[in-house]
């Protein structure tokens, strides 16, 4: 039986137990781990010392704890998938039971001799020792709740509050319509709305669900914006102050208002460390977001979204993030190398890696420790911006440029599925437009990068090469800019104050200059006025006479800080070719300039986004050449999962998956009218919002 913990070494003796678990059960999965005592030795309080090996079930510890003596511990048990009904339980034994039946899991912690409460909440207890000494123990509330959340929640089985609700959100695709079809949710998530309903929430995920895990070691904050106190709160209540958080910004002058805000609140926690990143241009920025962590269980995650990391981002503006799996310790040496094709795990980590070396020795340590990692189960393509100037010639073709160079390499491996007749269509959707000059130039290079595919192989042995040139890449795209009005800031649930977070000048003659080769191109992100707007609520608008139906999103009232660049096959926009959600607007900072008379780019910004397709998520068993009918994505409304009938058209035309692509806004799209403006921060608005406000 495991001993308690005592004056004579015991947590060396939990360490190196003679019992090991029984059983355990498959489905949920639990993770047993020994936690420290608070205030004991060298160690922080609830530092995770030790865990459960799945395939042997014996404990294994860390090599850095192996020698530790007089340090109390606590056996703790927590799910790692729902949460458990009843507090599961283990039983220990002095040895294996290889004859014993699989039951379920059952855990014995140590009996208290007292208890009271903490200044926290936590329950504090005292373990007796064998010479009568007493020694105190903590039940953490962190086992009172799931700590590592699933990869997808599941669909809430809420009642939608009217019929018309029910129309506008189809019900998730029945896994029982075919054996064959596979069914993946979208890889890309909505961020959680707070003031809109349950119903509008289903498969959203939140700031907590991703920081909030006990088992993260370390939290890697890239970003433009920060507040440290709200990253902090986030963070699992009982392990808070032993995370330790990175920022990386850029602020790099001394004497930069931002960075003596993020030194005074840094400073109230030891665990915090500010990182300063390299800035030569006078008007870049550090706009990436990723998230990279490191946890207790040997394994890591890294996550690219949309939101900086400040309240007012984090509750009703529209975001989106994409997640890595877990990815594990690699079991054997890893010989780096950018010989794999775009889209696979490894070549994304080479692309990350060669990202986080252009922060030179600020992030060498990172870099070092993710090489160990295997990124082999992400199928994705890392796109990034840093400052820099390169030519526009790509000598290394196994590797990815920086800004639109880069965007050209990795669209020209994907394969487009528009029929010859059709016209397809590419959604630009922002939350910010730059100056980009007097002419459309640097527009339309960005629609030709945006136009670009994989060419088709040639099957015709008669066709000739400069026919099969013209039909290679098919036609190119109908091109539509997605950017809110001044009347849909003024009905968002935070009125005014979400156009703080969304820019576009339009004084100068040079800006209006501007807005009159971009006006064919805009769209409304939510549609005309309404006459009920309320602070609850994703409030029905009324739909323009030319649309007989309206795929609603759920996000009209949540004012856009998200930023996607979609490829649909179809003019009915109900097949997509590929996704990229990124940091990265419309301006020349961020994607780079036009070439210069030295054939140069040069790029101001640092940016992170992904690229994901839907013949990189097919099973390795499965076909991944592009052939058609072998994969589709498909736009989901609502949920996360595709409808019945869109998995019924996607048997129809002999697909073996059908991955959904969750919606931030309604479709199809409302063009601009003559008389309609895009939201400018810097003018000033006389005319109210919901709340009663004017913008002066």
């Amino acid at each position: 039986m495991f001993q308690k913990a005592g004056q004579n070494g015991g947590v060396e003796r939990a360490l190196q137990p003679q019992g090991v678990i029984n059983s355990f059960p498959k489905t949920p999965m639990y993770a047993l781990f020994f936690r420290i005592i608070p205030n004991t030795n060298k160690f922080a309080a609830g530092t995770v010392i030790t865990r459960l090996d799945e395939d042997s079930c014996h404990l294994i510890p860390p090599q850095d704890c192996k020698s530790a003596t007089n340090v109390p511990y606590e056996i703790v048990m927590v799910s790692t998938t729902d949460r458990p009904t009843k507090r599961p339980r283990l039983d220990f034994d002095d040895g294996p039971d290889t004859n014993s039946k699989t039951r379920e899991a059952t855990s014995t912690l140590p009996s208290l001799v007292s208890e009271s409460d903490a200044q926290d909440g936590s329950k504090i207890g005292y373990i007796e020792n064998k010479d009568g000494s007493s020694t105190p123990s903590v039940q953490l509330r962190t086992l009172a709740r799931v700590v590592t959340p699933p990869k997808h929640s599941k669909p809430s089985t809420e009642k939608f509050p009217t019929d018309s609700d029910k129309e506008h959100f189809p019900i998730p695709v029945n896994k029982d319509v075919s054996q064959k079809l596979k069914i993946i949710p979208s890889p890309i998530q909505l961020m959680r709305i707070r003031d809109l309903p349950s119903y509008r929430n289903i498969d959203t995920i939140s700031l907590s669900d991703i920081i909030g895990d006990p088992l993260i070691k370390e939290c890697w904050q890239f970003n433009y914006l920060f507040d440290v106190d709200f990253i902090i709160k986030h963070l699992d209540e009982d392990v808070r102050n032993l995370v330790k958080v990175k920022i990386v910004h850029g602020s790099w002058k001394k004497e930069d208002r931002n960075r003596l805000g993020l030194e005074e609140a840094a400073k109230r926690y030891e665990n915090v460390q500010l990182i300063a990143a390299y800035m030569p241009e006078p008007f870049g920025t550090h706009h990436s977001k990723m998230m990279i962590l490191i946890r207790h269980d040997d394994s890591a995650q890294i996550i690219i979204h949309t939101a900086n990391m400040i309240a007012q981002d984090w509750t009703n503006l529209c975001q989106a993030m994409w997640r890595s799996p877990l990815l594990p310790l690699s079991s054997k040496a890893i010989k780096m190398s950018n010989g794999h094709p775009i889209g696979h795990g490894e070549r994304f980590k080479a692309d990350l890696l060669r990202y986080l070396g252009m922060y030179g020795k600020r992030l060498g340590d990172l870099a070092h420790r993710l090489e160990k990692y295997d990124f082999g189960s992400i199928r994705a393509a890392f796109i990034a911006s840093t400052p820099c100037r390169q030519a526009t010639k790509i000598h290394n073709p196994s590797t990815i440029s920086w800004g639109w160079l880069g965007l050209r390499q990795i669209l020209h491996q994907i394969p487009s599925s528009t029929p010859q007749d059709e016209e397809p269509i590419v959604n630009v959707q922002v939350s910010s437009v730059a100056t980009l000059g007097h002419t459309d130039s640097w527009l339309q290079n960005l629609f030709d990068v945006l136009s670009d595919s994989k060419p088709q192989e040639k099957t015709d042995s008669t066709l000739s090469d400069s026919a099969l040139g013209k039909k290679s890449r098919g036609r190119k795209p109908e091109f539509h800019v997605i950017f809110p009005t001044a009347d849909t800031i003024r009905r968002s649930l935070n009125g005014y104050v979400s156009g703080r977070s969304i820019h576009w000048k339009l004084q100068s003659a040079a800006q209006q200059a501007q807005l009159k080769y971009l006006r064919p191109y805009l769209c409304h992100w939510s549609y005309g006025p309404s006459n009920s707007v309320t602070s609850q609520g994703d409030s029905l608008l009324p739909t323009p006479s030319n649309i007989t139906r309206i795929r609603e999103a759920g996000r009209r009232r949540a004012a856009p800080h998200i930023k996607t660049y979609i490829r649909f096959s179809d003019q009915s926009q109900s097949k997509i070719d590929w996704v990229m959600l990124t940091s990265a607007n419309l301006s020349t900072q961020a994607w780079g300039t036009l070439p210069g008379k030295d054939s140069e780019v040069r790029i101001s910004s640092w940016e992170t986004g992904v690229v994901v397709w839907p013949t990189l998520l097919v099973e390795d068993k499965m076909s991944t050449n592009g052939d058609k009918g072998s994969a589709v994505m498909v736009p989901t409304f609502g949920i996360d999962t595709p409808s019945d009938e869109q998995a019924q058209s996607a048997e129809t035309e002999k697909a073996s998956m059908i991955v959904g692509l969750r919606m931030p806004y309604d479709l199809p799209l409302v063009p601009y009218s003559s008389d309609d403006e895009p939201w400018c921060a810097t003018a000033q608005d006389k005319e109210a919002d919901w709340q009663k406000i004017s913008w002066m």
